[in-house]
């Protein structure tokens, strides 16, 4: 038991001790960096998604209602993707409502 807390004692013991704490660090700051710009670029596609499914909604059937805007914003990217096969088929705002209400 002695011999262990001599040893933790130890300059050498604190230096490396000292160095592993630092790598460990380091690995994680560059994980978490890793996963930050992997999230950054999926919002960053599943916005450009729901913006181009705006436009194509505006174009098809004139203005969207600005809380239909919003939901579209918030949608899992699977639910945006059916609604962009959805709105080919749409011929009027009451057809998006519908579609809205049952997702």
């Amino acid at each position: 038991m002695m011999r262990s807390l001599d040893m933790r004692e130890s300059v050498i013991y604190q230096e490396w001790r000292a160095e592993a704490l630092r790598e460990g660090l380091e690995e994680g700051r560059k994980e978490g960096i890793q996963q930050g710009i992997q999230q950054g670029i999926q919002q960053g596609i599943q916005q450009g998604e729901a913006t181009l499914v705006l436009r194509m909604l505006q174009k098809k059937l004139g203005d969207v209602p600005p809380a239909f805007e919003v939901q579209i914003r918030t949608l899992p990217a699977e639910r945006l993707e059916a609604l962009g096969e959805a709105l080919l088929e749409f011929r009027s705002l009451e057809d998006l409502t519908a579609w809205m209400t049952r997702s």
